[in-house]
């Protein structure tokens, strides 16, 4: 077993069970003997098999070292560690394969990552955390919890390493999102808004168990709050108050509800891109969606052409027939109310993203916080309420 002696790495190989247990342990705390060591990583990838015994081995060492970790674990390996609570005493991180997304077809794009088609049944997530293994765990957890409450979703079934980065790769077999469908069809826009609303009501229907998903609400305030230094005071005010008012809501939100995070499978209309998952009313939803179709291409049209595959005039007249859809009415000025309530979620949301990526430090920044500034400032004089 060779031993890296910069950071104490030490390699398991082959099989440890009870034939040798005795004698890895004896070899593994020679090494470590007047050392004075503090951290010890082991690597296993080139570990076959490990019995109880080879366990107990480990359990010796991790009380005799204050910091123990296991790297390079295969999926057999991982899945005793894991069943045996080894995953939930120590760090362990499995081995990943590698995947290029070089060349592959962009499906998806949300705050945390990239979708890129693969393969003819495959999608991998790419996330833009390169240190993402805590925001896949998360995914994962929040998409089986959907799957549980009835919402059609693909359900991630490896983690892969991508570039710098890592990725969750999930089965989507010649699914085409939404997003493509109205780019390569556009004549089928009723029938992508009838379903994209039929799914949006699905999840709003959902109730969640206390605790599982996030509070958009308490979202939605800090943006409030981090807007208190660029808007005037007592319109910085208004917007935290009409936050604050909004009331606790056990439904589901999706949180980046739009139509490249649909997709159509085989007759079957599944939801993905799952992290942003959370509970709340239904305002903060249709504030994200205002954004995907609308607000993000204000300022430049080309935004969603590039975003989404189709043009702005297709984004707006998506988002009214949606609106019209899910709020099951026709009269125009309730719509515009209820999606004057949005805009101001959607711009808060819009500027706090903009000045955060240094938005103030160039001159389409600039302009762009200008504009989404000045309509909030309008509609912080004539809207009361989120609610409706």
């Amino acid at each position: 077993m060779p031993e890296n002696k910069d950071d104490l790495t030490i390699s398991l190989e082959g099989r440890i069970d009870s034939n040798n247990a005795s004698d890895v342990e004896s070899d593994i705390f020679s090494r470590l003997e007047g050392k004075n060591a503090s951290a010890v990583t082991l690597d296993a990838g080139a570990l076959k098999y490990i019995s109880s015994a080879g366990l107990r081995v480990i359990l010796r060492l991790k009380k005799s070292c204050n910091a123990v970790k296991i790297v390079n674990v295969n999926p057999d390996i991982y899945g005793i560690l894991e069943m045996t609570g080894f995953t939930e005493m120590l760090p362990v991180e499995k081995a990943y394969r590698n995947v290029s997304v070089e060349g592959c077809e962009e499906i998806g794009r949300g705050a945390n990552g990239t979708i890129y088609r693969i393969d003819q049944d495959n999608v991998v997530k790419v996330y833009n955390n390169a240190d993402a293994l805590d925001d896949i765990k998360h995914e994962r957890e929040v998409a089986k919890l959907a799957l549980i409450l009835g919402i059609p979703t693909a359900i991630s079934y490896d983690v892969v390493k991508v570039g710098d980065s890592y990725g969750s790769v999930f089965e989507l077999l010649n699914a085409k999102s939404f997003s493509n469908i109205l780019s390569n069809d556009p004549d089928k826009i009723t029938w992508c808004v009838r379903e994209f609303v039929k799914m949006l009501h699905k999840i709003h229907d959902t109730e969640v168990p206390d605790g599982k998903l996030p509070d958009m609400r308490e979202t939605a305030l800090s943006w409030a709050g981090f807007m208190k230094d660029y808007l005037p005071e007592d319109a910085a005010n208004k917007l935290y108050s009409l936050v604050e008012a909004v009331p606790y809501n056990n439904h589901m939100l999706h949180g980046d509800y739009h139509t490249k995070n649909l997709e159509l499978q085989n007759d079957e209309v599944l939801l993905i891109d799952m992290d942003t998952l959370a509970v709340g009313h239904p305002i903060f939803e249709l504030a994200s969606m205002f954004n995907s179709f609308v607000g993000y291409s204000e300022y430049d049209p080309e935004v969603i052409r590039h975003f989404q595959g189709f043009d702005n005039k297709t984004g707006r007249t998506f988002w009214d027939m949606t609106l019209k859809e899910y709020l099951d009415t026709d009269d125009e000025t309730k719509i515009r109310k209820i999606e004057d309530k949005a805009r101001i979620i959607g711009y808060t949301r819009m500027i706090r993203r903009s000045i955060r990526r240094k938005g103030l430090e160039t001159e389409k920044g600039r302009n762009e916080i200008e504009l989404w500034k000045g309509e909030l400032l309008e509609l912080l004089g004539k809207v009361d309420t989120l609610l409706f």
